[in-house]
């Protein structure tokens, strides 16, 4: 099923795409929203500019390593120490936070136009990684799976 099958409620049709007013709609957090929620907003942001044509797997794909790269600016050249002081300074957190949700919009636009299921994936791949770094092996250790 596509992600625009199961929009919510709150969207509707006004001259070819879904237009969905923010401010009306409840904040969304981690502790609330479902990736199908979060997709269908980000979806639907999409379709109101009419930027679904722009969004091939490339250009995605190209879009969220650049945001990715935007990220880790942030933190290039300090230590491990500094990264953990840069991410918690208020200053500087608006900045990262807007970096890192660029990163996550791009994704799910990603799962959107490929039909990938961002659940499922995200499940298989921590299924993947269980049998690739057992807990008894890889407690506490940084090495690839195949120097464990």
């Amino acid at each position: 099923m596509h992600i625009a099958d199961a929009m919510p409620s709150f969207f509707c049709v006004h001259g070819g795409g879904p237009h969905i007013s923010l401010a009306l709609m409840n904040p969304m957090t981690d502790a609330t929203a479902t990736f199908a929620e979060t997709k269908a907003r980000v979806l639907a942001f999409a379709r109101e500019r009419d930027w679904e044509q722009f969004h091939a797997p490339k250009n995605l794909s190209m879009a969220l390593a650049a945001e990715a790269a935007e990220l880790m600016e942030h933190f290039l050249w300090g230590t491990p120490e500094q990264s953990r002081d840069i991410a918690r300074d208020p200053a500087k957190r608006q900045k990262i936070e807007e970096e890192l949700a660029d990163v996550i919009i791009y994704a799910l636009e990603f799962s959107n136009m490929t039909g990938i299921d961002m659940a499922a994936a995200v499940e298989a791949k921590m299924a993947a990684n269980a049998r690739k770094y057992p807990v008894e092996k890889a407690r506490g250790r940084s090495e690839k799976y195949t120097e464990l």
